[in-house]
């Protein structure tokens, strides 16, 4: 299904996506996105504001959460505001024989929209969903969430139903006999994200195992894939 919007991108529109598979690659991709609003003040005009967020997407929405106790995202929801949110990915620079030339291959998107409140009802699946996201595997591994937490947290979503996308990948922007002298290097130095070596807290003792969630993380696989691994060297 391709993206349902009526918004169109005017400079480079080759490069505006609408596949909706893309999108939830690049949503399902990136750990966080930046939410912008516009905040109405008693004493002043009103003020945008730009906050970066770790999200998740659910289906054909992108769930947010922050305190219950104010916060410029409950206002916006609050006020039916439209919003708008960001996610970006890098995925390298690119290096054509001029610097106006030189671009960054990306896949960018902009969600436009009001954020909805989760009922009450449907709270604390939206908040494992969260955690699942940006920290898989470790909601097993914790202690339950008590009820002053919960009731501490918002969790707020946005429809993708208003979205446009842009992405730019290969290389530079060349051709044969384009004035420009060949041997000046030009090509694509990609952009890979990758998770170091777990830091243990300080109250954590010495020894203590890594969990299967930070092992995921760290190393690429879980403990036991880890251990079939090693099994099958042997």
């Amino acid at each position: 299904m391709p993206l349902g919007s009526d918004r169109r991108i005017r400079r480079l529109a080759d490069r505006q996506v609408t596949d909706r598979a893309a999108l939830y690659a690049l949503l399902d991709e990136e750990l966080v996105g930046h939410l912008a609003v516009t905040i109405a003040r008693e004493s002043a005009s009103a003020a945008p504001i730009v906050v970066p967020m770790g999200y998740a997407r659910v289906g054909d929405q992108v769930l947010l959460h922050g305190s219950t106790g104010g916060g410029f995202a409950l206002r916006a929801a609050s006020a039916r505001s439209t919003v708008a949110f960001a996610v970006t990915a890098l995925d390298g620079l690119v290096y054509a024989r001029s610097l106006f030339d030189s671009s960054m291959n990306y896949r960018s998107a902009v969600v436009h929209g009001v954020l909805e409140p989760v009922p009450d009802d449907e709270a604390d699946a939206a908040l494992l969903a969260l955690s699942e996201r940006l920290m898989p595997g470790r909601p097993a591994e914790v202690r339950a969430t008590v009820r002053k937490e919960t009731a501490a947290t918002r969790v707020l979503r946005l429809a993708l139903d208003d979205v446009v996308m842009k992405a730019r990948s290969g290389g530079p922007s060349e051709a044969s006999g384009d004035g420009e002298d060949p041997t000046v290097w030009a090509g694509v130095v990609p952009l890979r994200r990758a998770f170091g070596a777990p830091v243990p807290s300080v109250l954590t003792p010495a020894g203590t195992p890594l969990p299967d969630s930070v092992l995921a993380l760290a190393t690429g696989s879980s403990r036991s894939e880890t251990i079939e691994a090693v099994k099958g060297g042997a």
